[in-house]
């Protein structure tokens, strides 16, 4: 059971794969479902701080290199495009955005994209962070409703 415990706290750091990929692996598992949510909560969050701090840095230096060129500049274009839809859509809800992109399991969204996007935006990195977990806490709610089975039953029930 460790392993799997590993496993999922793993998945959850993956970007783009997140807490979205571990939540269904530990459903899938069987594992017990209040320490898997933590241990992918935990998973997703440790990221976090280095994306904020440091991740914009790296992409832009890696930008115009050969090899790593169009990958760094296809993620910075990402998160720009992320925050400016954000900023948009937001204006002073800025926080309530950020926790909706990132608690919202779509593809795209998530800690990574939108911590990146709170870094170019140049959002402060406390109000950052407790939006990113707020919405971290969100969107596993959902995917371990959904994983559950819950969604589906109620599709049965109501339709």
């Amino acid at each position: 059971m460790l392993k799997h415990y590993f496993i999922i706290f793993f998945i959850s750091m993956v970007p783009l794969i997140e807490l979205r990929g571990a939540i269904p692996y530990a459903v899938a598992f069987d594992l017990p479902m209040g320490i898997s949510y933590a241990i992918c909560i935990i998973g997703n969050m440790i990221p976090v701080p280095f994306i904020f701090f440091f991740a914009r840095k790296v992409l832009e230096w890696g930008a115009d290199k050969k090899i790593i060129g169009p990958f760094f500049t296809f993620c910075l274009k990402k998160g720009h495009k992320g925050g400016k839809k954000l900023e948009e859509k937001a204006g002073k809800g800025l926080f309530i955005a950020l926790l909706l992109f990132v608690g919202i399991p779509l593809p795209g969204t998530g800690a990574w994209t939108g911590t990146l996007a709170a870094s170019i935006l140049d959002m402060d990195f406390k109000t950052s962070v407790i939006a990113v977990v707020l919405g971290v806490v969100l969107a596993g709610v959902i995917m371990g409703l959904a994983s559950a089975g819950l969604f589906g039953s109620l599709g049965a029930v109501i339709g």
